[in-house]
């Protein structure tokens, strides 16, 4: 499966599970840590942790396992690695907090409604 589909699903998946904030970063040219890091944003514990159950669960179903999830423990900010794709899904408030897109902004910002179906 291509970056572009893993965004996709897990976009998608996001999406339908009313996430909000939905961002896409291109990282590649900045980090060799991976090619894309998908953010998302929920209002509860209970949400992030529905959130990134969705995703997972969603991409198990083409096959693909994370290597690594960080998170689920406090539910702030889980994070589901995918090697080249890392998801990110926090809550707002650890969100506006921690503010990726500040910290990667040198990364190329993607049109998320490319990828959600």
């Amino acid at each position: 499966m291509t970056d572009e589909e893993l965004l996709a699903v897990a976009a998608t998946a996001l999406d339908n599970k009313k996430a909000h904030d939905i961002k896409i970063i291109r990282v590649n040219k900045v980090s060799s840590l991976a090619n894309f890091f998908l953010l998302a944003a929920g209002t509860s514990s209970t949400q992030v942790k529905s959130l990134a159950d969705e995703v997972e669960f969603k991409l198990s179903e083409k096959g693909l396992k994370p290597t690594r999830t960080e998170g689920y423990q406090g539910a702030n900010w889980i994070i589901l690695d995918y090697a080249d794709v890392i998801i990110h899904v926090f809550h707002e408030d650890t969100r506006k907090f921690y503010d990726l897109e500040r910290l990667w902004q040198d990364g190329d910002a993607v049109d998320p409604a490319a990828f959600i179906k």
